[in-house]
């Protein structure tokens, strides 16, 4: 294809982030240039624009005729009205999670997507984080999960629940780790420092008789991001925050070793050796590295790691976490 010209949309804090790691980009890749930044602050975008030396847009008309990739990285309640432009005027598009505000929006960004041969992508980063990278060789197959979000009080994302702000990252990986569909939801939750849900706790159990309990909260005294997975033969621990990770496996005896061995263990009738290993993690930038995923996307015309529909999936399981909150009288 002809070279890829992005234009950025959305010039908060995550915005300059990813105008930051695009302009490195742009530097490594002779095909990839950012045509100009856009938003609504008309001071900050012409204060970048000089800055980065790139081209600053007043309207989003103006600026979809010289793009052909956008970068949404505005607030999600205007995810749908700049994404249906893009989308339909058959620019490929990058948009930050949560998809959309709403899951009818996010449909009908399906529907318009599926009349278009465009690239789109969902920002659900934590799919490319390191630790989570490092344990794709092994055969996940979880019986149980558990995953603890928590961060520290930030007014910046507070504009929805803590479900459409941090929960939804975990209920992502899980259901791309789980194949099998949602059968029930449990949820409850409350508001503390804000009028949406700012601590909640969901347990999903799967059609397949898989168990997640998922706890957010943005109401923390310190960070934490981890997942652990328990399956038949192991135990996967994984740390989004040190981009770290550990697994305990079980091998039957006299087979390949795993790793570090911690003995023998008895199970069925057999012998087998349990192992353990602490997976090496690419040494890589998680967002960069998304957002070189979705440039290689296009380059090839090839579907993202993370889909349009995999993004409104995890919205709809995020929607129904808080219908179910909303039954005990909470409001969100």
């Amino acid at each position: 294809m002809d070279k890829i010209k992005a234009g950025i949309i959305g010039c908060g804090h995550l915005g300059k982030m990813h105008l930051k790691n695009l302009k490195e980009i742009e530097k490594e890749y002779d095909d990839f240039e950012i045509t100009g930044i856009l938003d609504i602050d008309f001071e900050l975008t012409k204060k970048l624009s000089e800055e980065n030396n790139v081209k600053s847009f007043d309207n989003l008309n103006e600026m979809m005729k010289e793009i052909n990739t956008a970068i949404i990285v505005t607030t999600t309640s205007s995810h749908f009205e700049i994404a249906s432009r893009t989308i339909s005027g058959g620019i490929n598009t990058f948009i930050e999670k949560p998809v959309t505000d709403t899951v009818v929006r996010g449909k009908e960004l399906v529907d318009i997507l599926k009349n278009k041969n465009v690239i789109v992508q969902v920002g659900h980063i934590e799919r490319f984080n390191p630790a989570l990278m490092s344990v794709e060789t092994y055969n996940i197959n979880p019986l149980f999960i558990e995953t603890h979000r928590l961060a520290e009080y930030n007014p910046r994302g507070t504009d929805v629940s803590v479900i459409h702000d941090l929960m939804i990252h975990d209920i992502d990986i899980i259901l791309n780790l789980v194949p099998s569909k949602v059968k029930n939801i449990y949820a409850n939750g409350v508001a503390i420092f804000t009028d949406k849900i700012d601590i909640a706790n969901a347990r999903l159990t799967f059609e397949n008789g898989c168990v997640a309990n998922i706890t957010a909260s943005r109401i923390s005294q310190k960070k934490m991001r981890k997942m652990r997975i328990f399956q038949p033969d192991a135990y996967i621990g994984i740390d989004f925050l040190k981009n770290t990770s550990e697994v305990f496996k079980m091998n039957e005896k006299g087979g390949i070793s795993l790793g570090f061995s911690l003995g023998e263990i008895k199970k069925d009738g057999k012998i087998f050796n349990l192992f353990y290993n602490q997976p090496k993690p690419k040494q890589i930038n998680a967002m960069k590295y998304e957002l070189n995923s979705f440039f290689d996307c296009i380059r090839k015309n090839e579907q993202p790691e993370v889909t349009l529909k995999d993004g409104v999936h995890a919205l709809e399981v995020a929607a129904e976490i808080i219908a179910e909150i909303e039954k005990s009288g909470v409001k969100v």
